[in-house]
């Protein structure tokens, strides 16, 4: 059947509604909910000028048939900026599956820009490497930082969301764990004789058959070193919550912290001019959307 009347566009907020819809179609298992929230996350938040708030759609007729989100985030490399987009989730109603290059064309034409596949499925992963993708992180590190000493003379804080200053961080990273806060984040700063050091988590979802410890995601932290450093005090305060395990995306395991690493799932791709640092997930899917 031909589809004359159908067309790639940038979503509006005027199709949140209905590309929610189209999502919750797709994706089983994943709440209208799920996609409200992250939806509305995308339209309050600060995107690059010059590029799409939510990404792209496919519209037959004014209905959307398609749809492919891009997260837009602007990055500091040294003195300069830089653009970096996760391209996140992608459907396409089957009828409607001839079209689906449109989108996948449209959203990375900007040689500018490095984008990110940061949870491609394994079977995926030949096809996202004939794209031009190149891993950057091959696996996932599962630390069980309580094992670890926690360093004398140190203690560590919860951030609120409401935090106007901390002590020992800049303003950029200050706002930086308040404005994931607010994304029910756990932040973090862990205080030593060595220094301050920011810590960013996320609760991991529990996929349906899988059996694991309660675990949450290291989001963020300025080197695997600083994570090493406060793991037992980190370790100790997420006991106290339910929680045991931390996973860290990466490519083998972190000295001196307890733990196992694969590389038979978690693998995290980009394409551009900026290779990703490993230990920053910050304003991506992950934490719009959430696990």
């Amino acid at each position: 059947m031909i589809h004359t009347k159908v067309r790639c566009r940038e979503i509006t907020e005027s199709d949140v509604e209905a590309i929610a819809d189209l999502l919750t179609r797709g994706f089983v298992g994943r709440s209208r909910n799920y996609w409200i929230q992250g939806l509305r996350r995308q339209a309050f938040r600060l995107v690059p000028e010059g590029y799409p708030r939510f990404g792209y759609m496919l519209d037959n007729d004014g209905t959307p048939v398609g749809v492919l989100l891009l997260i837009y985030t602007t990055r500091m490399e040294g003195e300069d900026t830089t653009i970096q987009c996760n391209l996140s989730s992608w459907y396409v109603e089957p009828a409607y599956r001839n079209y689906a290059p449109l989108l996948t064309k449209i959203a990375q034409r900007h040689k500018e820009v490095t984008y990110l596949n940061i949870s491609p499925a394994p079977w995926t992963w030949p096809i996202i490497e004939t794209q031009g993708f190149r891993a950057y992180s091959r696996g996932m590190f599962f630390s069980v930082p309580a094992l670890s000493r926690a360093p004398r003379w140190s203690k560590i804080e919860v951030i609120s969301q409401h935090a106007k200053q901390v002590d020992g961080l800049s303003e950029a990273e200050t706002e930086l764990l308040t404005r994931h806060a607010r994304y029910n984040c756990l932040t973090l700063v862990c205080r030593t004789q060595q220094g301050t050091f920011p810590f960013i988590l996320q609760s991991v979802r529990i996929r349906r058959g899988i059996i694991a410890p309660p675990a949450m995601q290291l989001i963020y932290c300025r080197s695997a070193a600083e994570y090493a450093t406060c793991a037992g005090r980190i370790g100790r305060l997420l006991l106290r919550l339910g929680k045991v395990a931390v996973v860290v995306a990466g490519n083998g395991p972190i000295p001196g912290v307890a733990g196992l690493y694969t590389e038979r799932r978690g693998r995290k791709y980009f394409k551009g001019p900026h290779p990703p640092r490993l230990a920053d997930l910050t304003d991506t899917e992950l934490v719009l959307y959430g696990p």
